[in-house]
């Protein structure tokens, strides 16, 4: 009877300890580590704003040639505001260490860009919207922290290329003051960032915010009252993005 009870409760010690080891074991992330190639998707918020490099003489009134007439009072202020957009795309990622890893992240972003001109004698602002659907092909590298339970953390960095499609054009009798500003329709940049890689039992999930900064100048130059008084256009961007392996 004795060895009966200390079998019964030998049976229940191991039992009760294979629970314990499974339920606090690391999930698996659907094996997204285990392989050096591994894909999956993505959705990110954007947030875009221009940083503005005004010409030395950017304050003076516009005159339009054709109509022998100044078409705009004196500028007091050109600005940008952070415009939402969001993003869709797909990541694939390249293990070279288990600490090191390249990936790309191609996306298709929808997100309106905006300069807003104040000028002396006009009490309303002037807000000129920049309409663009960008695809973007970014490639970095990540550099991953030791897994601790279902958590890493990780840095990130690398270069991205980005092609507008669908931009908005002028008319050949658009009056001045109607004009828009363009943008170059591909340009590149550096970006950098930081996330966290969350494993759960079949996938694996990342939330990850991003800063982007443009190369070079986006500006495309053109005598009309809200393209001349700018020298220079770059775009800040900051995503946060939630990808699924």
């Amino acid at each position: 009877m004795i060895n009966r009870y200390l079998t019964a409760l030998l049976v229940l010690l191991c039992c009760s300890n294979l629970l314990r080891a499974q339920q606090f074991s690391p999930a698996w992330g659907g094996g997204a580590d285990q392989n050096d190639f591994s894909a999956g998707f993505s959705f990110s918020y954007v947030g875009s704003d221009f940083k503005i490099v005004k010409q030395p003489n950017w304050r003076a009134p516009f005159y339009d040639a054709d109509a022998q007439a100044y078409v705009t009072d004196s500028l007091t202020s050109i600005s940008s505001k952070t415009t939402p957009g969001f993003a869709v795309g797909f990541i694939a990622r390249y293990r070279i260490t288990d600490h090191l890893e390249i990936r790309s992240t191609p996306a298709l972003i929808f997100a309106d860009r905006k300069l807003r001109y104040t000028f002396k004698n006009t009490a309303d602002p002037i807000d000129k919207p920049i309409q663009t659907t960008t695809v973007d092909f970014p490639l970095s590298l990540k550099l991953k922290s030791d897994r601790v339970g279902n958590l890493r953390a990780y840095l990130l960095g690398g270069v991205k290329f980005s092609s507008s499609i669908g931009n908005k054009k002028d008319g050949d009798n658009t009056a001045p003051i109607e004009r828009i500003v363009r943008n170059s329709k591909s340009y590149s940049s550096y970006e950098a960032g930081f996330g966290f890689d969350i494993y759960f039992e079949y996938f694996k999930l990342s939330p990850e915010i991003k800063v982007t900064n443009t190369f070079g100048n986006l500006l495309v130059p053109e005598n009309h009252p809200f393209s001349a008084p700018i020298s220079k256009l770059s775009l800040h961007t900051i995503m946060f993005s939630l990808y699924f392996e």
